[in-house]
């Protein structure tokens, strides 16, 4: 299943042990856009540190939690250039009006003729299938047991 996913999803699961395990499932073939990337590389980070600021974990295990959820990234998602979906970009916009950073998933899934994994609503009603982490677990669930 070919999927793009958007920052708020990516970083949600790239720091929990469910969430990599779910970025390397199989059946998955993950994209991303390139600011998508940015973003991600930066909230992981700043995620990792928060938790250790309120005592939540050590500095170093929050480093460590914050290195092994950027590899996770690295590993088992395609980081796809501008120039792949620079096309789609101006319509993307027009699907997206509430929030102009997330048009670059959009355009990469309207070229790429894929559905979007996201936890964020403004995507829903933007014209490509979106999928919630819980029903992209319950389908892949659905798969695995099939």
């Amino acid at each position: 299943m070919r999927l793009v996913v958007d920052a708020s999803a990516l970083v949600a699961e790239a720091l929990r042990v469910r969430g990599r395990e779910l970025l390397a499932h199989a059946y998955l073939d993950l994209f991303a856009a390139a600011e998508v990337w940015s973003e991600t590389e930066h909230e992981v980070r700043r995620r990792s540190a928060l938790l250790a600021a309120r005592g939540h974990l050590s500095e170093d295990t929050a480093a460590h939690l914050a290195e092994e959820a950027i590899e996770a990234v690295r590993s088992y998602i395609t980081i796809v250039t501008r120039e792949v979906y620079r096309d789609h970009t101006e319509e993307a916009r027009r699907r997206v009006p509430r929030d102009l950073t997330d048009a670059p998933t959009v355009a990469l899934a309207l070229a790429l003729d894929c559905g979007i994994w996201t936890s964020d609503r403004d995507f829903f009603g933007c014209g490509v299938p979106v999928w919630t982490t819980e029903t992209l677990v319950l389908h892949l669930q659905s798969q695995d047991g099939a």
